[in-house]
Order: C-alpha cells, then structure tokens, then sequence
C-alpha cells in the first residue's frame, strides 16, 4: 500500500463564489457543510420543476394540501405531464456545480415522492393505535406495501445527469439533498443560526420552520455547523503526531473535544424541535431502495439503465463527523455484516468528504495515532473524553431510535436499509469496549482521575443496558441479537 500524503486539501478559504468546485468541499471555516449556502431558486429553465416542488408536500407552503396529501403526484407526472424532461437544461449548467447540486436535491426529492408516495398512502390507509396503549402500531406486520418500481424519463434521466455532475448517487443522499443542501437563511444578513434557517424542500410541513419535520433538518444542519473545529483538531493531531509534538497533539485533541460536546449539545435538542410522534408523518418518504420490502427487485430508471438499481435510502449515518472520529482516533468496528453496512454507506457522502475521510484513516494508521494518544497520561485521558463525546453522540442516536422508530413501527429495517434494531449497537459496543481498554491503560498508571472515574461508571452501566435493550427489542421482533 502507498504511503499515505502528508497533506490533504483542506480549504482555509470556502471560496464561496467559485462555482467550478463542487458545493461541498471539506474546509476549516465550515467543516461539513457546503462552501456556501444552499442555492435556493432555480435557473428559470426549471419554472415546472420547482413549481410541481411547491405543489408537492402535503402542506404547501400557503397551508393548503398539496399533491402527496392525496396520493396526486403520480398522476400529475404520469398522466398530466406537469414535468417534461428537461435534461437538455441540466447539460447546460453542467459547470455550475452548486446549481448541479441544487437540482440533485431537488430531483432527488420529486424521484423519491414519486416512487414512495403509493408506501405512504397504504401507511394512512394501515395506519391504527392500540387501545389503551402508549405504542402506535403503524403497519400491521410492519408492511408499507409496494412503491413504484419504474422511474420515469422525466426523472430519472435528470437526476442521473445530476448526481454524476455533482458526485453524488442518483438517489437522496444526506449532505447533497435532504439535510445540509436544503437550508436557507432567513435574512442573509445574519449568520447561519438555528433561528435564521429554514428548510428548502419539504415532503410532509416541512416549510413551516416549527414543524417536525423540519426540526429533523434543521437540527442535523445545526450540529455540522459545528464541525469546523471537529477538522482543525482532527489535523492538529495529524500534526502533532507527525511533528513529535505532544503539545500540538493535545491541543487537537481539546479541539475536538470542544467540537463535540456543542454537537452532542444540539442533537439534545432534537426531542423539542421534532417529536417522536410525527417523525412518521414524513419518514416513509426517505426510505431507500436496497433492502427494502417496498422494493424487492429494485427500481428500472427508464432510460439510465437496463438493469433495476439498488440504492440505499436517506440516513444520518452518511454524515462525515463521527467517521471523522473513527477513523482518527482508529475506533475498530468489528468484522461483522453489520460492519460491512457502515462501509457501504461511505459511497453516499460528498466525493470530497470521502477522499478526506479516507486520507484520515490512511494518515492515522500510518503515523500511530492511537498508541501516540496512549503513551502519556495527559493525552490518554483527552483521547477518552473524545471517545465519551462518541460515545454520548451513539447512546443519543440509539435512544432517538428508540423512540422515534422502535416504539412506533414494526418494519425491520432503517431507512438506509441497516437492521434497525441491531446496527447502531453494533458501531455503539465497539466504542464502549475500546473506552473499557483506554480506563485500564489509564488505571496501570495509578491516576487518580475523578472524570475518568465518572467515565468508567457511564461506560460500565452503559454496556449492561444496552446489552439488555437490545435483546429486549430483538425478542419482540424474533431475530438475532447480533
């Protein structure tokens, strides 16, 4: 294997105004997010496109229902032809790639209403509440019924021009379409708040900024707000290492450790900003594809291809701040399918976002990034808060989980196509086992530490309930615990 650059390109300058570089491109000043904010209004070129958006959700921006309300869009598309196939203008500003990276999320969003809106009406037609219980069984047997199954020119044609001139897979993704390409400031002349944003695109109420729906997007754009830190500190510890520099290597570490614990901060605030109740309501919508019964032979693009594709559904798991963490702090996953999903899931970031990704784990391997974090007591007990902050992030996502999608639905799987019950455990033991090695290390010095003590408790109470919770959920479902 070669060895890994001393350098990767990451931006000091977003370079906002440049509309060569793709819209997202890792940088110091905005992390994760794109170079700029989110192109809003489209190229006149699309007046149907982004007419048939505003008339899609079911609630409209005036209040009034919208097209997915009544199951309507298929037939707008299929029978009244309110989206032509506009593809010639898709080559045109083939260039620009921001405004290619708006319309693949805004393709993405009419591809995906299109082939799940027949799901979500069989989801209210099945949809019933227990008597005398707290548990909403939405789907009787977990089943939300077939979606359509082909793509039609219209939309698969611009979507795959799309996401190939802007990297992405022609399916939503996470970054490029449904979360952190799809906010708009409120007034320009602010700075980007969780006050001063508003989403762009909407299945269910999203374009009312109170609603739940859009909480779920705002609140994902909110934390990646704060990852600039989360990419300093990250390369200051790539430098520290390669330096011989312990004080550089530390710094980073607090960095980091400062990033996270904003981000796990707002990801708290999830449960005020979009209830457990309604995240349902719109949900259906942001299923995938592979793995999904709604699909059992994948999905023809008419005109792409003349195989079905598979592709896997919208997911926060594509976001790049935890594996950032991974793969620096060389958190090791287990050798398990439910691993091989995790690596999966690496094909639906920004191009940018994965290069870097995997510079980092090349990078950290190859200077010893843990064993560096290890030697010292000092370092060793920065590297566990980092892992406590990755931890908190994990056991925050599993509760939300639990919450959101556990107690509600009985259908197995996520909606990027991961066993829903199984997977966020499988990524949650390993950092909790990796936390149990660094307490002992930390122990052989004899350091007395009230915080790694506290760690310690966490971790061990952690473990045992999780462990608990999910043979809970596995034997009301019947399968594997593992």
């Amino acid at each position: 294997m070669a060895l890994p650059s001393e350098n990767f390109n990451v931006l000091t300058d977003a370079l906002p105004d440049d509309n060569t570089l793709p819209a997202f491109m890792v940088s110091k000043t905005r992390g994760f997010l794109p170079r700029a904010d989110p192109i809003v209004v489209l190229p006149p070129e699309f007046a149907l496109l982004e007419s048939l958006l505003q008339r899609m959700p079911i609630r409209t921006a005036t209040g009034a229902p919208g097209l997915l309300a009544t199951g309507s869009l298929g037939k707008a598309i299929d029978e009244e032809h309110a989206l032509p196939n506009l593809v010639e203008y898709v080559h045109k500003y083939k260039d620009n790639l921001p405004v290619m990276n708006a319309l693949y999320r805004d393709y993405s969003f009419v591809a995906s209403a299109y082939l799940l809106e027949p799901c979500h009406m069989r989801w209210l037609e099945g949809k019933m509440v227990t008597q005398g219980s707290d548990r909403e069984d939405e789907f009787k047997g977990g089943d939300f019924g077939l979606g359509r199954d082909v793509l039609p020119k219209c939309i698969s044609l611009p979507i795959a021009a799309v996401a190939e001139y802007a990297g992405f897979q022609p399916f939503m993704e996470y970054a490029g379409a449904y979360a952190l390409y799809n906010y708009k400031l409120n007034d320009p002349s602010k700075p980007l708040t969780y006050d001063n944003i508003s989403p762009i695109r909407a299945f269910e109420h999203g374009l009312d900024p109170k609603s739940s729906e859009a909480g779920f997007v705002l609140v994902h754009v909110d934390m990646v707000k704060e990852s600039s830190s989360l990419v300093t500190g990250a390369l200051d510890v790539l430098d520290g290492c390669s330096q011989n520099d312990r004080s550089i290597l530390n710094t980073g570490l607090d960095e980091m450790l400062t990033s996270l614990q904003k981000i796990n901060t707002v990801m708290e605030g999830m449960w005020k900003k979009s209830k457990p109740s309604d995240y349902s309501n719109f949900r259906t919508f942001i299923f995938g594809i592979t793995s999904q019964s709604m699909f059992p032979n994948g999905v023809l693009y008419e005109g792409v291809s003349p195989e079905r594709l598979h592709f896997r559904g919208e997911t926060g798991a594509n976001d790049s701040m935890v594996p950032l963490i991974d793969n620096l702090l060389q958190i090791q996953m287990p050798d398990t399918p439910l691993t091989e999903i995790l690596r999966d899931f690496r094909k639906y970031r920004p191009g940018n976002h994965r290069e870097f990704l995997e510079w980092v784990h090349r990078r950290a391997e190859y200077l010893g990034v843990r064993e560096w974090c290890l030697e010292d007591a000092e370092s060793a007990e920065r590297y566990l808060l980092c892992l406590d902050q990755v931890r908190e992030f994990r056991w925050r996502h599993w509760c939300l989980t639990r919450e959101y999608i556990l107690k509600k639905t009985a259908h197995p799987t996520a909606t990027g196509g991961s066993p829903i019950v199984t997977w966020l455990p499988n990524q949650l033991s390993a950092v909790l086992a990796l936390m149990g090695e660094v307490i002992a290390k930390i122990n052989m010095w004899n350091v007395k530490s009230t915080t790694v003590e506290r760690v310690r408790e966490v971790t061990e109470k952690q473990t045992e309930r999780l462990a608990k919770e999910v043979a809970k959920y596995s034997a009301e479902r019947g399968v594997s615990a593992r």
